[in-house]
Order: structure tokens, then C-alpha cells, then sequence
């Protein structure tokens, strides 16, 4: 009873706290939301006895990806008057978006209630290795890097591609603003930057 307990309290909170977040007229009230979602999420990873799953959502996305988006919004001058104007600009974009993520999660949803077998070869793959006797993160690391090595590499070209679009997207070059040139410094000497003078007593240079 006391685990069916915790389970509905942090799903009711995670639940309510997704629902603010998209709800939410002020943005710092929306990340603050989400961390609250975080943090039940992970509460609910350690009732099914995946720690190790919790503490990534909790140091990970608790301790950097939401605080940086708190910095973020508070930090920037964003004119939400401006993003709410051209909203409906978009909102036929948006809508097909929309459409296509409900049609794709159906189908997911659908595919599992339709063929249960394969839940339980999910389990049982995932399975392996705990029943050698392994913790549960030697267990993620072992299924990880054997049976999900290249959809992990996948992942990870996605996030870089991801990364370094954004730095391209947001870099700047402003005229009049002395930029940094890091290959004349390397090649910087003494003899260019400093000169030595021999300055009589008691006079000026």
C-alpha cells in the first residue's frame, strides 16, 4: 500500500507539474515547474528500483539543463509580446507537428497493446545481465554499449550535430568589436610586445 501510495502522490505531481509548465504565463514559473516534474520523475524511477536512472535525472536535468534554462530566462530580455504576436503565423506549422507526434504515439501505444510479446522481449533482453549478478548501472552500461552500441553513437552525432548547428545559428560577428585571435598569440614573442628602455636618474621617460 505505501508503494501504490508514493506512486499515485509523485504521478499526480508530475502529471500537475507537466501541465503547468505548458501553462504557465511566466517562463521562470514554467522552469520551476519542470524541475518539480523532474524530481517526482526520478522519485518514480527509484519506486521501480532504477537509482541509478534517478540520480541522472536529478544531476543531470535537475542540476544542469534546468537551472541553465532558469539563468536563461532570467538572465535574456526576451519580448514575449513580440513571440506571442506571430503566433498564429505558425500555429498551421505547428497544428501538422502536432498531428504527426499524436499519430506516431498511437501507433507506439498501439503496437504494444497489440503484440504484448514484445514488451516481454524487451524485458527479458534488458533482463541478461542483472541475472548475472550485476548492479543496476553495470546493467545499463552492459545493454548500453553491446545490444544499443550504435543507436547510442546515433544519439550522440544527433546531439553534437545539435550543438554545433546552435553555435552557428547564434554566432555573430559585430563590426568595431576586437575579437580574439588565438593563432597570433601563439606566435606572439618578447621582442614584439616588450621593449626595454634605460631611463636616466631622476628623469621622466
Amino acid at each position: 500500500m505505501a508503494a501504490a501510495a508514493f506512486f499515485y502522490l509523485f504521478a499526480g505531481i508530475c502529471i500537475a507539474s507537466a501541465f503547468m509548465v505548458i501553462a504557465g504565463r511566466n517562463p521562470v514559473t514554467s522552469v520551476l515547474f519542470l524541475i518539480l516534474a523532474f524530481f517526482n520523475a526520478a522519485g518514480l524511477f527509484v519506486l521501480i528500483g532504477a537509482e541509478f536512472l534517478a540520480m541522472m535525472l536529478v544531476v543531470v536535468y535537475v542540476g544542469a539543463v534546468a537551472v541553465l534554462f532558469l539563468f536563461v530566462v532570467m538572465m535574456i530580455d526576451v519580448d514575449f509580446a513580440e513571440l506571442k504576436a506571430g503566433f498564429l503565423q505558425y500555429l498551421p506549422v505547428g497544428a501538422l507537428v502536432a498531428i504527426v507526434f499524436l499519430i506516431e504515439l498511437v501507433m507506439v501505444v498501439g503496437t504494444l497493446f497489440a503484440d504484448p510479446a514484445s514488451l516481454q522481449v524487451a524485458a527479458g533482453a534488458a533482463a541478461d545481465a542483472p541475472a548475472a549478478g550485476l548492479t543496476n548501472t553495470e546493467a545499463i552500461g552492459h545493454v548500453l554499449y553491446t545490444q544499443y552500441l550504435f543507436a547510442f553513437q546515433a544519439a550522440a552525432f544527433v546531439l553534437l550535430v545539435a550543438m554545433v548547428g546552435a553555435i552557428v545559428l547564434t554566432l555573430r560577428h559585430k563590426p568595431g568589436v576586437k575579437r580574439q585571435d588565438i593563432a597570433v598569440q601563439v606566435a606572439r614573442s618578447h621582442k614584439d610586445v616588450v621593449e626595454l628602455k634605460k631611463v636616466p636618474s631622476r628623469q621622466g621617460v
